[in-house]
């Protein structure tokens, strides 16, 4: 039997097609990874959990109307350089004193 004539073109659609899944499996594991580490300056900054960690990262991103991805790699930056927009430091202070302990672990009660 032959090949129908459109199954070339079938094919390369299908190549694009995978192409695509792969590069959006690509971004996806990037973004995973840098909120991953956010949420891991979080837990050390925070003294909180790391599902604690997630939900400032989410309040953050909700408040300031910024992608999670985006919030998070502005906190990386922040822990490189120091710098991080106002809006988004007060609204992850603010998430922190909201999620954090109210008391730093091992502090001496009063």
């Amino acid at each position: 039997m032959s090949a129908a004539p459109n199954e070339p073109a079938d094919e390369s659609q299908r190549v694009f097609e995978l192409q695509e899944q792969v590069d959006q499996m690509k971004e996806a594991i990037a973004s995973h990874a840098v909120v991953d580490q956010a949420i891991g300056m979080v837990v050390a900054l925070g003294r909180v959990t790391p599902d604690l960690g997630w939900e400032v990262l989410k309040d953050v991103s909700q408040h300031t109307n910024i992608k999670l991805r985006n919030v998070s790699e502005l906190i990386l930056i922040w822990g490189r350089t120091g710098e991080m927009p106002p809006e988004v430091r007060a609204r992850l202070e603010e998430a922190l004193d909201r999620h954090g302990p109210t008391q730093i672990p091992g502090a001496p009660s009063e």
